[in-house]
């Protein structure tokens, strides 16, 4: 899928598009972009509508950014200052999109199921972010 695609956008488009498909009981998967220090901008997505900026440290997904780690939400209505971009969002996996030089964003999973992700899930889904920042160039 990715394979000789060195695009960030192109290779993310794909890679959320594959993952909506295949992955069950999602609502939303997709990309933010870490545009600077202090924010992430939407990317390419499957799914709702979604927020378009979202501050590093607010959501799931600047926490994730802010605390430098993957976050496996079992039921966001838990999570202290859950953005709620789509109101049928009930569980939330976020990882890391990163490289030697740092984090550049997030892959971000959503499914109205709550406890819909588990470790695994996580494992899975960290593997396909490192395949997808290794195929891909994110020069300016």
């Amino acid at each position: 899928l990715l394979e000789g695609e060195r695009d960030s956008i192109a290779n993310a488009a794909n890679t959320s598009a594959l993952i909506y498909q295949m992955v069950p009981d999602l609502n939303w998967a997709g990309f933010y972009f870490l545009q600077s220090d202090e924010e992430l901008v939407l990317g390419p997505f499957q799914g709702k509508p979604a927020c378009v900026r979202i501050a590093v440290g607010k959501g799931v997904c600047g926490t994730a950014v802010d605390l430098d780690m993957s976050m496996l939400i079992k039921d966001v209505h838990d999570f202290p200052g859950h953005i709620a971009c789509d109101a049928d969002s009930r569980s939330e996996l976020v990882v890391l999109l990163r490289d030697d030089e740092g984090i550049f964003g997030v892959l971000d999973l959503d499914s109205p199921l709550p406890g819909r992700f588990d470790k695994e899930d996580q494992a899975g889904i960290e593997k396909l972010a490192a395949i997808y920042v290794a195929a891909s160039s994110f020069e300016e």
